[in-house]
């Protein structure tokens, strides 16, 4: 019997899914959470096998929980499930553990057969997006591949930018920043500009990749 937690912070998905997954004998449903904070306190209480993982939640998103689950209860599987395509996500979620990576719009017997594939020690990933997980990698791993910034440049970045930077490599978008940080959209693009001129970046991408390796998503900014 696989037990298995349903996080998302749409109710009617997280109640569909439960629905669906119930229907498997050798499936339990041992509750669903909203957000990260959630999950965390979920698992002081209950042995979980398989959390199933959505990225964009309130107060605690999928990629940081995953990175504190990992730490806390490492035997524990985890399947990213969201409906966006995107890199900085992919790249953080399966640094900090993620077993498997899914689009939302997969089948539910293909669902079913990930959380049966993830509990016994394999990996999945959505054929969608696996090409470029694997290109991404791949390239790491043959080239060492990792995102250098002068840190001479470190003092030049201001607070505000610091906690922008920190939503980038939590693979948020221009318009979740904004939101999360009382900013206007105009306000974080011009952020972003001023911090990859002063790290001499050339994307996004790579600032999330520095953010994630250089330990940025895991500091509270709000106590410096």
């Amino acid at each position: 019997m696989v037990r298995v937690l349903i996080v998302d912070d749409q109710e009617l998905i997280r109640e569909s899914l439960k629905i669906v997954l119930s229907i498997h004998d050798d499936i339990h449903v041992v509750g669903v959470a909203g957000d990260g904070f959630e999950v965390l306190d979920i698992l002081k209480r209950e042995q979980i096998d398989v959390i199933l993982m959505d990225i964009r939640m309130p107060r605690m998103d999928g990629v940081y929980c995953t990175k504190a689950v990992k730490e806390q209860y490492p035997l524990t599987k985890i399947i990213i499930l969201t409906t966006f395509d995107d890199d900085d996500f992919v790249f953080s979620a399966l640094r900090y553990g993620a077993s498997g990576y899914l689009l939302k719009g997969v089948g539910m017997d293909e669902l079913y057969q990930a959380i049966l594939t993830v509990d016994n020690g394999g990996a999945m990933i959505n054929p969608d997006i696996a090409t470029k997980v694997f290109s991404m990698f791949s390239k790491m791993s043959q080239n060492n591949y990792s995102i250098q910034v002068d840190e001479s440049c470190l003092g030049d970045i201001s607070k505000p930018e610091w906690k922008v930077i920190q939503q980038v490599g939590f693979g948020l978008s221009n318009k979740e920043i904004a939101q999360k940080l009382f900013l206007s959209e105009g306000t974080v693009r011009n952020y972003l500009s001023s911090i990859l001129s002063k790290l001499d970046l050339r994307d996004r991408t790579q600032l999330a990749i520095w953010a994630v390796q250089s330990g940025q998503t895991t500091k509270d900014f709000n106590d410096e």
